[in-house]
């Protein structure tokens, strides 16, 4: 093996727990290709299809039992996409292996454990990433650079309406783990609004108040369907959300400043657009084919490299929990 600047070697070897759909084609794929990195083993508890998808992905070894790919020797590092109640089982464990680790979003249902996370990895100087991966995404990054050249002048509001009517399995009662108040209390909101959020305060900063209100307007099941908020950046830039899962779609982001205007979508595969008092740009700028891909290579720079620094890590995703439950933190009876 060829030893790394940061003291890893290539190259690398992942195991994922948890092969399940986000692992198909928008993360999985990235760690087969990206320089560096091998996909050595996945774990998953169906051993069916857990099979299939090493068949398939051409990953050699496979384990119904975390622990196991957890301990295995030959795993130097571990890529968590399971649902988010299960996080901190995992991570507290791959941590006392001493492994550098990626999270999928959010990093934990609770603000409270997202903090048990990060600082076992802390602790032990172990490198902690987690799947905000629109932080690294080219799409993204053309808006931070707008504002920080100072397209729009200063930042004085940002906004984001994201809505989407109940899809078949809400209307038909069937489990859903994204809706189950248990694994996510926030629904759709923790699964997407977590995205929104987290790249909000990279583009502005950590968010210093915040508060919201939730509520369950369908019943058509436990957790909470209609989310909205306010907040203010640590650059007094204030700022506004609404989430609501029962009506039609839209996904419209706005930024406001001193001297003009940018919009994007956050999910939706819209251009972005800015505006100012001498000029109007409007530009679609693809996702590469998997979407995680920008973000796994970002791994690889801070483990390899000296002088970078993942821009999700632990300390970001922990401000993003915290947002998150302070917005769901008022709740209306």
């Amino acid at each position: 093996m060829e030893q790394g600047k940061q003291g890893y070697s290539y190259p690398i070897r992942w195991g994922i727990i948890g092969c399940g759909d986000v692992t198909e084609i928008k993360s999985g794929p990235a760690y087969q290709k990206t320089e560096g990195f091998v996909l050595k083993a996945v774990m998953r508890r169906n051993e069916d299809r857990l099979k299939d998808y090493a068949q398939r992905h051409g990953v050699e070894k496979y384990y119904t039992d975390a622990d196991a790919l957890i301990n295995d020797d030959e795993i130097d590092a571990i890529y968590i996409a399971t649902p988010p109640d299960s996080h901190l089982r995992y991570a507290l464990k791959v941590a006392e292996a001493g492994k550098p680790c990626c999270i999928e979003k959010p990093l934990a249902p609770s603000f409270e454990e997202s903090q048990k996370i990060n600082e076992a990895f802390s602790k032990k100087n172990i490198p902690l990433f987690v799947a905000y991966y629109r932080r690294s995404l080219p799409r993204f990054n053309r808006v931070n650079e707008w504002i920080k050249e100072g397209k729009v002048g200063e930042i004085r509001h940002i906004s984001w309406h994201l809505s989407q009517p109940p899809s078949t399995i809400d209307k038909s009662g069937a489990y859903n783990w994204r809706t189950d108040p248990k694994v996510a209390p926030g629904g759709y909101f923790d699964d997407l609004a977590s995205h929104g959020i987290n790249l909000f305060t990279y583009f502005l900063g950590d968010i210093k108040r915040v508060s919201g209100i939730s509520v369950n307007q369908q019943a058509l099941y436990g957790a909470y369907d209609a989310i909205s908020a306010c907040w203010l950046h640590e650059g007094n830039v204030s700022g506004a959300g609404v989430w609501n899962f029962g009506t039609e779609a839209l996904d419209r982001v706005e930024i406001y400043g001193s001297k003009g205007k940018i919009f994007f979508s956050v999910f939706e595969e819209n251009p972005l657009i800015m505006k100012n008092e001498t000029e109007e740009i409007e530009i679609f700028i693809d996702h590469p084919k998997h979407v995680q891909m920008d973000h796994v290579e970002n791994i690889r720079k801070q483990l390899f490299e000296k002088k970078f620094t993942h821009p999700s890590n632990g300390p970001s995703a922990c401000h993003t929990s915290w947002v998150m439950d302070q917005i769901l933190g008022q709740k209306v009876p």
